[in-house]
């Protein structure tokens, strides 16, 4: 019998750790989406919570192009996507596609942390989502030179991933067995010895 969305959202919270936000415990992303909309005060929060990332000199170089149900945008955006991630963002209420300036506005530069800076903030947006209950599944299987053309994005940004954005569903929703796996699937994280470094490959002492 498959988990409930309840079943699965409990188990994909990471174990609790003292002093770490719990919001980062409780991220996770789904595939199955409920038909719940995203009342567009709590869009807007979102990215409010996006517009104070950092960035490289105060840039802010991203820009969000969002696209809710049934909108040019959405289909714009859902029409780019891979046909495994059209197999199922579709149930998502709300799809965003990020990108970024790759040159600085006060001197024309090039701006090697537009995609950094893009990720910093789209991180920032999940988490707010995050902890007023909104789930999101980012996503790279898309065609990038499709979304550009049919977004009309300046070829000076650098286009990041798209955002899948709404309340989570029912994993029974899910008919591609591969899709159910992974959304029924505990959470998973390397230790931090194999990525926290004091010399290359070499763990960092964090007591």
């Amino acid at each position: 019998m498959t988990l409930s969305a309840i079943e699965v959202n409990n188990l994909k919270q990471a174990p609790a750790v003292e002093g770490v936000l719990p919001v980062l415990h409780s991220r996770w992303s789904p595939r199955s989406f409920s038909d719940r909309e995203v009342a567009p005060a709590d869009l807007a929060r979102v990215f409010e919570a996006a517009r104070w990332a950092a960035s490289s000199y105060n840039e802010q170089p991203w820009r969000f192009l969002v696209g809710t149900r049934n909108s040019l945008t959405y289909k714009k955006i859902f029409d780019a996507l891979a046909p495994f991630n059209q197999g199922w963002a579709g149930s998502a209420p709300v799809l965003i596609l990020g990108a970024s300036s790759t040159k600085f506005a006060h001197n024309g530069a090039d701006n090697r942390n537009a995609l950094y800076d893009l990720g910093a903030a789209s991180s920032y947006l999940t988490l707010q989502a995050a902890s007023l209950g909104i789930a999101t599944h980012q996503m790279a299987g898309f065609d990038v030179a499709a979304a550009r053309q049919a977004l009309a994005i300046p070829e000076n940004y650098a286009i990041g991933a798209v955002i899948a954005l709404g309340y989570q569903g029912e994993p029974a929703a899910l008919a591609n067995e591969q899709m159910l796996a992974q959304e029924i699937a505990p959470r998973q994280r390397k230790p931090l010895k194999d990525f926290v470094f004091s010399s290359w490959d070499s763990p960092a002492d964090l007591g």
